[in-house]
């Protein structure tokens, strides 16, 4: 049940503040099925922030199995991303993950300003980061950050979006492709939602194979509703299932 989020994979193109779709406080919250089995709890958060004195959305996402499932699979993931209000560039990015065994701590500072950015892994064994400075595109967005853009931007059938992501110490120039229209039973009601697939090389928020496809509500808010995706044990279907301070009305 890696990759429970994605969402939060890659995509976007630049857009002005004047340009928000969701709401302050907005957060999503997905029950995530390995199978038939109810395995997980994701959610999705953006709420107004500080970061060094300048206006931020503080974005995030979380990952959690139930009880049960810690027994085969222990699952404890954070992401965090502080998005400049201004220039909805990212200021700071940062990962951990708790999958298994496998650990994982990574952090991305920016400065669009010099194109370059500070890449911190943590070296368990060594218990210490290992610091890289490294070049980035212009305009490159973390792949939470990238998320929040592709909500602003009209989408078209058959129409791919491409985004610069820099992350995990590598520049990745992404596509998200538009697959098709599909009405879809959510707890909004019976609505016709846009099938996108974020196409991001290497790992994007989790571990991942296979593909992910996204259900977004077919209007200017784009509110994710429903994710799939294969994972290298299985796969896995994520349903939103709650939702606070979003302009929708449930049914």
């Amino acid at each position: 049940m890696k990759r429970i989020l994605l969402l939060i994979l890659a995509l976007g193109l630049f857009a002005s503040l004047s340009a928000q779709v969701f709401m302050d406080g907005e957060k999503l919250t997905f029950n995530v099925k390995y199978g038939i089995i109810s395995a997980a709890e994701a959610t999705i958060e953006a709420k107004s922030t500080v970061y060094q004195g300048k206006p931020a959305w503080y974005l995030s996402t979380k990952a959690r199995t139930h009880p049960f499932f810690d027994k085969f699979f222990k699952v404890r993931d954070t992401v965090e991303s502080w998005w400049n209000k201004d220039t909805l560039l990212p200021f700071k990015f940062t990962k951990n993950l708790e999958e298994g065994k496998y650990r994982q701590h990574r952090v991305h500072i920016y400065n669009h300003d010099t194109g370059k950015t500070t890449y911190q892994r943590w070296a368990f064994k060594e218990n210490r980061f290992n610091n890289e400075e490294m070049e980035m595109p212009k305009a490159s967005q973390d792949i939470l950050s990238a998320f929040f853009h592709v909500r602003q931007q009209p989408l078209s059938i058959g129409r791919s979006v491409y985004v610069n992501i820099t992350a995990d110490g590598r520049n990745m120039y992404t596509e998200v492709a538009v697959h098709r229209k599909e009405k879809v039973s959510t707890i909004f009601g019976d609505i016709e939602c846009l099938v996108i697939e974020p196409k991001l090389a290497g790992e994007a928020v989790f571990k991942q194979t296979g593909r992910i496809l996204i259900w977004l509500t077919n209007d200017k808010y784009k509110i994710p509703v429903k994710m799939e995706s294969k994972v290298s044990f299985g796969s896995f279907v994520a349903t939103l299932v709650k939702a606070q301070n979003v302009p929708l009305k449930l049914k």
